[in-house]
């Protein structure tokens, strides 16, 4: 990032097409001439070097980029630069010496000088012909004049020491002022220390840059790497830099709102990548070819200005990047957050670079050594401000108003891979954040720096050498026969890949629940506390009951209370007493809660206390006994309701208060839509429209009772499922905790549009695909489909945009996508539904109830039943917390198999197969009872039926870890109610065992028979008896291996 750059290009020389375009801010000339000379006179000693005159000589204009504290007074004081103009300040005068043209320019400034700070403007015009050298002895004569009514002999001039005179009018000046035998000072520090805080004119170009920058690598850098790589494309890195530099000087090529004029670059955009990294600022993109191959990085830096004030941002991208890269980048953006985080208004300069040292030390202290020496500078006018360099050393005190570029990276790290330019990489984050009163703003946001985002995968035939390090590191060195090579070159086959990488997984697995057994990992699962509950009260005395009118059965609506009588006087009972109410021709039967009885609400307070159970009577009236039978079950009904409704709510995790956006924001809308579940009552139902306003979702209709609200802090995961091939669009979102819709409880809350309205045809005949009213109503679907489906796209993008600000980022939120290439049919409740994995979730959307299964919280897949013969199969997700019931999803088209094994596969999922289904109640069971044990046998390993097959032949017994309540021979009703999620019982393979051992002693065809029918009624599955024959023919044999017909691999960025 050369530190360069002279202008905008804005630079005052009159030469403007059209006459004199340019025009001096005088506001702020006056507010800003005021903080000149009140920050000087205040620190005069300190920043100024004692300077009683401050001479600034701006050289002539240079096609260069270069930043020069000169050109920048020029464009901080009057709007713009002025080249080969000399500007002296005293606390007299300020004198101009300048061209003609450029004279006439200033004069306006003559009248704001003396009434801002009381000083005179004399200008000394130099003509073309002329060196300049006798106007300058009359500016030095004026300041020793100046010098001599100020009290003082001899003045010392402040200039700016580190820029060297360029063009013949700076070196004769330099070669006066030396000459003039007057003192010397330098005031480069006064002047960074004035630009160090940004008035709010400034904040506003810095964001509009730090937009710019942001906008150009997430809408014109990412899509070009990606293309580029996805096509294997051969480009070079300069080639990069100047399409990206003429996307910036172009802002409507990224999506950016900003006239061209005022937009400049801070230095030729920066790729680096093949081994060849220089993190410092003066870095250059060579001619090399950009390297996008396994284990590679690729380093992107761009910065841009906006009417010369600069922003920058910084990017590495990872391309199947290795354990150690990943590691390295992840400890490399937590210590730049934590830079970050620690610029506040008060704290240190330094406490910024010590933030960002004690997370690498902390996490790995081996990259210390590796870490850049600085986090980064101060930006503004100049690109680095040296007075705000964020090191160990910097004691000044950060103020609201500073703008900082945090650029943080790694140098020098090595891969452990064999091709040589992947072996020596580097990484590098850069962010523009400003100081704010309350904290900081990180204004170039918009391109994200997670890892899910800067992480591809791209290959899909080079992982092999990865494999095979895994597979030394288990021990074992693994043989290829000719079956499992894919060519001559002796490729491993991708079922051969997925086999090594789910052994690595079961090491993995089996280490991680290990841990968390053994009490290194805990899990923190719902808590609920004990439901409290109060007794029920109809009457609190007895002047409260309402008066006798006869002795008959009485309801009081009011008070919930039911009035029977009992030895001449009217006994109130409150209807939650009451347990059922029936009729039967002349009596009325009514049968009370009582303590002891199964499921009885009603515990036992006070041992003497006598109990109803059971009161008949007999009426002659038959209408009063259906009555009061009616208005009792209503009135208990009513009460159950409200009371399971209460329990819910007092269940609930109290929300917080929904911000609605103001006048100023109009929050994000989303019309006529639907939600499931739906609001009770019997009322026509109303459609309703979405919004997202500051911190959260409302939903609401024109009902004042339909609200829901729908926190972003509460919100776990959410999605878009566009219409394809089912009748909605759909937004779908997943709660931490439940909310109320209506009177229901919830953690799942969609809202959906039909896409197709259903017809019905009148008289049923067929109609020609040739009608043209069938071609034309088609066609409206089509559009209609189309609309809503964008309409949904446009929301979901503004939502994302308003989720990735910074005050959002610890949520984690976007909206995922289903993938329906990889869906599969299933039956996860009681009915049949297409089962779509997204990049984070299992999910079905469409059925309810809905199925939302988080990838991260399953511990190991169990694929069931399957083995030759089988039409389907069935999983078995056990989640990481054992106390959780294992979510099944039976009758899965055995087709749909290998596809399964691929994705579980490409997310790090470890699964198992087996020919049967457990009882995974009683295996839970004893792992958390005797946890020891099950990691001492070897964990998850007592599943892998394929690793016991080889070891043992075609041995059908499994010599892994058993547990030992897995398989009850009892046929009790207490053990079939905990065995509920088998299709298949133990007892089963007994008769299947028995059949067999019988069939080996020579029974004939129709004892078979016999037996087999018999065994199909007590089973009553729903397979044909050709399937349990070729499954009672092949259940002793080896399963076979799973198909290598399986799709092609997933890729995953």
């Amino acid at each position: 990032m050369p530190e360069q750059k002279q202008g905008n290009g804005a630079t005052a020389n009159g030469n403007a097409a059209g006459g004199n375009a340019y025009t001096i801010d005088l506001p702020t000339f006056s507010r800003r001439l005021k903080d000149l000379y009140s920050h000087w006179r205040e620190h005069k000693d300190e920043f100024w070097g004692s300077s009683d005159i401050l001479a600034i000589a701006t050289p002539p204009p240079s096609e260069d980029l270069r930043y020069l504290k000169s050109s920048a007074v020029n464009v901080w004081l009057l709007g713009y630069e002025f080249p080969e103009t000399i500007m002296v300040f005293g606390n007299k005068q300020i004198h101009f010496l300048c061209s003609q043209k450029k004279a006439s320019l200033l004069d306006v400034v003559k009248l704001t000088a003396k009434e801002a700070v009381g000083v005179e403007v004399v200008m000394h015009v130099k003509a073309k012909s002329e060196d300049g050298t006798t106007k300058m002895d009359n500016v030095i004569h004026a300041i020793r004049v100046q010098s001599i009514s100020g009290a003082y002999d001899n003045p010392v001039i402040g200039y700016i020491a580190r820029e060297g005179p360029e063009g013949k009018l700076l070196e004769a000046w330099t070669k006066k002022i030396k000459d003039s035998g007057l003192q010397l000072g330098d005031i480069t520090n006064g002047l960074s220390d004035l630009f160090a805080v940004k008035d709010q004119n400034e904040l506003v170009n810095v964001k509009k840059a730090a937009h710019l920058t942001a906008s150009a690598m997430k809408n014109f850098v990412v899509p070009k790497l990606e293309k580029v790589i996805d096509e294997e494309k051969k480009v070079t890195h300069s080639s990069l830099m100047d399409e990206t530099e003429k996307a910036i000087l172009e802002p409507a090529k990224v999506k950016v709102k900003l006239k061209a004029e005022n937009v400049d670059i801070c230095y030729p955009p920066i790729f680096q990548s093949g081994g060849i990294f220089d993190l410092r600022p003066s870095a250059t993109s060579n001619d090399d070819g950009l390297y996008y191959d396994s284990a590679s990085a690729i380093i992107c830096a761009i910065g841009s200005r906006y009417s010369s004030y600069c922003s920058n941002l910084a990017r590495t991208f990872l391309i199947d990047s290795t354990q150690m890269q990943t590691k390295a980048y992840e400890v490399l953006l937590k210590a730049q957050e934590a830079a970050i985080g620690a610029l506040k208004p008060g704290n240190k300069v330094s406490a910024v670079y010590q933030a960002a040292l004690a997370v690498v030390d902390r996490e790995t202290p081996e990259l210390v050594s590796n870490m850049t020496k600085s986090a980064g500078t101060g930006i503004g006018l100049e690109f680095r401000e040296s007075g705000l360099i964020l090191n160990a050393k910097n004691d000044k005190l950060l103020r609201p108003g500073m703008v900082f570029n945090v650029s943080l990276g790694f140098h020098n790290l090595q891969n452990q891979t064999n091709k040589e330019k992947s072996q020596n990489f580097s990484l590098l984050l850069a962010d523009t954040v400003i100081v704010t009163k309350n904290g900081h703003d990180v204004i170039t946001h918009l391109s994200s720096k997670a890892l899910k985002d800067v992480a591809y995968s791209f290959n899909e035939e080079e992982e092999e050498e990865e494999l095979q390090v895994k597979a030394k590191s288990n021990g074992r060195e693994t043989m290829y026969s000719k079956a499992t090579l894919r060519s001559d070159n002796h490729e491993i086959s991708r079922e051969e890949k997925r086999r090594l990488h789910q052994e690595e997984l079961a090491r993995q697995k089996n280490e991680e629940t290990a841990r968390r057994l053994a009490g290194e990992e805990t899990l923190t699962g719902n808590s609920r506390s004990a439901k409290t509950s109060t007794d029920v009260v109809a009457y609190k005395s007895v002047n409260d009951l309402p008066p006798p009118r006869e002795m008959i059965i009485q309801v009081d609506q009011k008070n919930e209370a039911i009035l029977l009588p009992i030895y001449g006087n009217m006994v109130p009972f409150h209807v939650a007493t009451v347990k059922t109410v029936s009729s039967q021709q002349d009596y009325i039967r009514i049968i009370f809660n009582v303590p002891g009885a199964p499921f009885s609400p009603i515990d036992v307070k006070n041992q003497g206390a006598i109990y109803l159970k059971e009161v008949s009577y007999r009426s002659k009236d038959h209408r009063h006994i259906s009555e009061m039978v009616q208005v009792i079950k209503t009135l208990r009904r009513n009460y159950m309701a409200r009371e399971s409704e209460r329990a819910e709510r007092a269940t609930l995790v109290t929300q917080e208060k929904l911000i609605l956006a103001g006048n100023k924001f109009k929050p994000v809308r989303l019309p006529d839509l639907w939600i499931r579940p739906v609001f009770g009552g019997r009322a026509r139902k109303l459609s309703g429209t979405l919004e997202a306003h500051g911190n959260g979702f409302r939903y609401s209709t024109t009902r004042q009772d339909e609200r829901v609200d729908i926190m972003y802090g509460n919100i776990k995961h959410a999605f878009f499922q566009p219409s394809e091939k089912e009748m909605v669009t759909l937004l779908h979102f997943h709660l931490h905790n439940h909310i109320m819709v209506g009177k229901k409880k919830t953690k799942d809350v969609q809202f959906y549009v039909e896409v197709m309205d259903v017809v019905q045809t009148l008289g049923g005949g067929k109609r020609s695909a040739y009608d043209p009213d069938e071609i034309e109503e088609e066609q409206r679907e089509r559009d209609r489909k189309n609309k809503i489906n964008m309409d949904f796209q446009s929301f979901v993008n503004r939502v994302n945009d308003i989720w990735s600000q910074p005050q959002f980022k610890g949520f984690d939120l976007e909206f995922d996508q289903p993938l329906r290439e990889l869906g599969f049919h299933g039956v996860p409740y009681k009915s049949s539904a297409f089962i779509v994995p997204s990049s984070s979730c299992l999910v079905e959307l469409v059925e309810t109830p809905f199925l939302v299964i988080t990838l991260s919280e399953i511990e190991i897949v169990n694929l069931e039943r399957v083995g030759f013969g089988q039409k389907n199969c069935d999983m078995a997700i056990v989640f990481k917390d054992f106390k959780r019931d294992v979510m099944r999803i039976d009758s899965i088209p055995i087709s749909s198999l290998d596809g399964i094994k691929e994705w579980l596969d490409t997310t790090d999922i470890k699964y198992y197969e087996s020919k049967v289904n457990l009882n995974w109640r009683q295996v839970l069971k004893t792992i958390t009872d005797e946890p020891q044990k099950f990691i001492d046998d070897g964990g998850w390993e007592f599943l892998n039926l394929e690793g016991t097959d080889s070891s043992s032949g075609d041995s059908e017994s499994d010599q892994g870890y058993e547990p030992s309540d897995a398989e009850p021979e009892s046929d009790s009703d207490d053990e079939e109610s905990d065995s509920e999620s088998l299709v298949e019982s133990e007892d089963d393979e007994e008769e299947d065992e028995d059949e067999d051992s019988e069939d080996e002693k020579g029974k004939t065809w129709e004892e078979l028979e016999k037996e087999a029918s018999h065994a199909d009624r007590e089973i009553n599955e729903s397979d044909s008896e050709d399937e349990k024959r070729r499954r009672k023919k092949n259940f002793g044999k080896s399963r076979a291996g799973p198909s290598s017909a399986g799709s092609k691999r997933m890729k995953f960025r």
